[in-house]
């Protein structure tokens, strides 16, 4: 007998609510020039107007993962997505009870943005293959910025749209392979 989506969507949100009342991350100021280079090279946040990005970036908690530890893990809840500063990361799937690397991740790329827009239950690993600078930003934060949500969902659908498609022309070379 299985446990009902809904159910643990209703006491995910009951319990975030009660876990994280209030979200409020610190003012950062940062130089023009940086802030052009992160909407330029971070796919997350393009498009933004320059307000709009500054908004969004002062609403991200910065932090630091050490190699090998793991940033999430498969199984996980998620309310959040996350923007690598400096470092690598890998994502990984269990298979057999075995880690399969997915992709390698490196600055300006972001995961755990699936948590956003489709369940709350993350489906992979991501661990640090060397030390990570990192910024995690939570759904109620962005969706509490309509200009900024409007951007990041959007960016988002283009984001996972191209991951399927490379997912797509992988698994066609393998079926390819397999039919030799």
């Amino acid at each position: 007998m299985g446990i009902d989506p809904a159910i643990v969507q209703n006491i995910a949100e009951r319990v975030r609510a009660e876990v994280l009342p209030a979200r409020t991350a610190p003012a950062i100021k940062l130089d023009p020039a940086i802030i052009q280079k992160i909407a330029q090279k971070v796919p997350i946040f393009a498009g933004m107007s320059q307000p709009c990005l500054l908004a969004t970036l002062a609403t991200g908690e910065h932090f630091t993962i050490q190699p090998g530890e793991a940033v999430f893990r498969e199984g996980d809840m998620g309310n959040s997505f996350y923007v690598l500063i400096a470092g690598e990361v890998v994502v990984e799937k269990l298979r057999e009870g075995k880690p399969v690397e997915l992709v390698r991740l490196g600055p300006g790329e972001c995961f755990g943005e699936m948590a956003l827009v489709g369940n709350d239950v993350r489906s992979a690993t991501v661990r640090a293959t060397a030390a990570v600078v990192a910024m995690r930003f939570y759904r109620e934060l962005i969706d509490g910025h309509p200009e900024s949500a409007s951007a990041i969902y959007r960016n988002i659908a283009r984001i996972l749209a191209a991951r399927l498609g490379e997912s797509s022309m992988v698994l066609a070379e393998l079926k390819k392979r397999e039919g030799a």
